[in-house]
């Protein structure tokens, strides 16, 4: 096998790695399914094509940089287009949202009340990540959810570890204020 070929496995595997929790993020950032799958496939596209011959350790920061960066366009994009269609029907909105026979369990399913906890659970989380502003959010999700490092997350934000730190606990605080204690939300 060409080293090129192995890179490229290599980057196929890691991409693979990432693609679930990068989509998460990006549904908790955009509240929309359809759009965080467009933002992530354009951030490993980004990453293939301008940094797939770096060496594999420098692509966990890059990719959720891109991920981040991808995500505020589309929010900056999101905004100007608010301001421009402000008209804009709610009825729209409506489409995109799930429909009750969607949302009910499959009771046939061995635990589906635990699994329904655990989703509404989870959409509870989600909500309240979404409400964090940018950078206490982006700690919270590359430290917590995505397992960074603070040097990494550090490098993925563009600002010190300590200032990961302390956004990173205030998102906590945050969190944990708007959950209760039922949540034990530790870093």
């Amino acid at each position: 096998m060409s080293n090129g070929a192995s890179s490229a496995t290599r980057l196929d595997a890691f991409l693979l790695s990432v693609q679930a929790r990068a989509v998460r993020v990006a549904e908790i950032a955009t509240r929309s399914r359809d759009d965080a799958l467009d933002i992530v496939q354009d951030a490993m596209l980004h990453l293939a094509r301008s940094y797939g011959r770096r060496p594999p350790e420098e692509w966990p920061p890059l990719f959720h940089r891109i991920v981040e960066n991808k995500i505020r366009d589309f929010q900056r994009r999101q905004t100007v287009r608010n301001r421009i269609f402000f008209w804009r029907s709610r009825q729209a909105d409506d489409l995109d949202e799930p429909q009750a026979d969607e949302l009910a369990p499959d009771l046939s399913v061995p635990d589906a009340t635990e699994r329904l906890m655990q989703a509404e659970a989870l959409q509870r989380l989600k909500c309240a990540i979404a409400t964090l502003p940018e950078r206490q959010r982006q700690a919270f999700v590359l430290r917590v959810w995505d397992g960074l490092s603070t040097d990494q997350a550090a490098t993925v934000m563009g600002c010190s570890d300590g200032s990961v730190k302390t956004h990173l606990s205030r998102a906590l605080a945050a969190l944990r204020a708007q959950l209760g204690a039922a949540w034990s939300l530790e870093n």
